[in-house]
């Protein structure tokens, strides 16, 4: 008899942007003339970098030729993007790396949720809250995350990051084997300070945990002052694991590619005590259940590092922060309390007159047709928030602040 992994029935049956898909579907369906505006899925709405364009042009018509074709690559990534990456994303910030420690993927979300396998289900695990679903679903599925008790998890640790500890969460003075941490923070669009990283390495170091640190959204930061990678931080590279993404950087979302760094001085122990390299552990399990992102993709990639390219991405990012600004603007100029947008393009709603995340959302969709994400599909600090994201047109951003105003 074959049997299914329970795990799984322990999630809830829906997937929060599922709910709010459903939700908008039915309620386009009963006003088939309404006009939505969709802020809440961080989808990007601009064009692929032409240089990207032009790459993966060139990189389809080697496809065709029999002395350019090219069949199955490096599962962990062609050797050109590997090289790029390091030299533009990391030696400029005096981070070392060397090529066999950056990993190319179909994108940063699936790295997230599929780290865990190198690591045993009896690791404790603590997340800032709110929270990206992935970080927590993905260990549910594994039976990592324990059982589920009024909404949270009996082997995670939640770290309420709110507005009342300035979106700082309070470092916990009990050990957790394995750290989730995102910043730019999706959904609240904040950002950690370098002198707050450096005390979670400095946890990490003390009680031999691991960082996972998601740092899909570094290329909006901009402030100096904040850093771009962990392994800006001294000693992260004992301890951490990062994660890139191109999908918001340079509109790959539909594309797919991003990278996960895992450097060789990053171990962790058997039952015995022993000490192995997770890096090697990594390699051995994209190498039995990845075949690799395709050549013509990373080609489109490595492009975005060409000066063109650069100038390219950074018109886009700069399109999208403007966006930020203007519902930033707006939404302040309204009364409503405001958080990130600044150095992400996420921008965290506090919801008004006390409303719930959901109300709120209700709100904003029926009276507005505007469609947000409730904060509290994040985690159970995230009620009595909503996500907006910047990451629409222009004209549909600037038309939303005018909808709200009306409100």
């Amino acid at each position: 008899m074959a049997l299914v992994n329970e795990c799984f029935l322990k999630l809830s049956n829906n997937y929060l942007f599922s709910d709010i898909a459903k939700k908008v579907s039915a309620y386009k369906e009963a006003h088939p003339q309404a006009e939505i505006i969709r802020l809440g899925i961080g989808d990007v709405t601009r064009p692929l970098p032409m240089a990207s364009i032009e790459a993966m042009h060139k990189a389809v018509d080697e496809m065709a030729c029999g002395a350019t074709f090219r069949g199955y690559g490096p599962e962990h990534g062609y050797g050109f993007l590997i090289n790029t990456i390091i030299k533009n994303d990391y030696e400029p910030r005096g981070v070392q790396l060397d090529e066999c420690e950056v990993f190319i993927s179909d994108g940063s979300k699936s790295d997230v949720g599929n780290i865990g396998d190198i690591l045993g289900l009896s690791n404790t695990i603590g997340v800032t809250d709110p929270i990206y679903p992935v970080y927590i679903d993905s260990n549910a599925m594994c039976g990592r995350a324990g059982e589920i008790h009024d909404g949270k998890w009996s082997n995670i640790t939640y770290m309420p990051s709110v507005m009342e500890n300035g979106f700082v969460p309070q470092i916990p003075d009990h050990k957790m084997d394995i750290v989730y941490l995102c910043y730019p923070n999706n959904p609240t669009g904040t950002v950690i300070s370098r002198s707050e990283l450096e005390k979670w390495v400095q946890y990490a170091l003390k009680y031999d945990a691991i960082i996972m640190y998601d740092a899909a959204y570094e290329a909006y930061i901009q402030n100096p002052d904040i850093p771009h990678s962990i392994y800006e931080i001294k000693d992260a590279k004992r301890v951490a694991i990062e994660f890139r993404s191109f999908s918001k950087t340079a509109g790959f979302t539909g594309v797919r590619c991003g990278y996960t760094v895992v450097p060789k001085e990053l171990t962790a122990a058997k039952a015995n005590g022993e000490r192995v390299a997770l890096n090697a552990l990594w390699n051995r399990r994209q190498c039995t259940k990845f075949n690799g992102t395709s050549y013509i993709t990373q080609r489109g990639a490595e492009a975005i590092y060409t000066p063109e390219g650069k100038a390219q991405v950074r018109e886009t990012i700069d399109y999208y922060m403007g966006n930020a600004k203007i519902m930033m603007d707006g939404l302040v100029s309204m009364g409503y309390q405001v958080f990130g947008g600044e150095n992400a393009p996420y921008l965290w709603v506090k919801t008004p007159d006390g409303l719930s995340s959901w109300e709120f959302f209700e709100k904003l969709l029926n009276e507005a047709n505007v469609v947000g994400t409730p904060g509290v599909g994040f985690g159970p600090s995230g009620e009595g928030y909503i996500r907006l994201t910047a990451f629409g047109n222009r004209e549909n951003c600037q038309a939303a602040m005018a909808r709200i105003k009306k409100l």
